[in-house]
């Protein structure tokens, strides 16, 4: 984050910011529920967040905001999140 310029503190390194703790906030929050549909919505949202989190690293990354290997790596990793996520919601569906 510390390559992007000063006026991108508040915008698109801030949204990546929110993105990436909206992740387990959410997966936190659907735990915390009272049912296997509710915890299934909020892996939804968190699920959500990482493709948004995928296109903001994407910008960032078209912008040479993010050097493209290290976020190149970044997104192997929301991609492994992702796919973890809908792992999860698959064997919740199947109780």
């Amino acid at each position: 984050m510390k390559q992007f310029p000063k006026e991108e503190l508040y915008g698109l390194s801030s949204q990546i910011k929110r993105s990436a703790v909206s992740i387990p906030s959410n997966i936190a929050e659907g735990c915390g529920r009272h049912s296997n549909q509710q915890l299934i919505y909020y892996l939804q949202v968190a699920k959500g967040s990482c493709y948004e989190l995928e296109t903001q690293i994407i910008i960032s990354i078209e912008l040479s905001f993010i050097k493209e290997s290290p976020g190149e790596k970044l997104l192997v990793q929301i991609e492994q999140i992702a796919k973890m996520i809908n792992g999860l919601i698959r064997k919740i569906e199947k109780v």
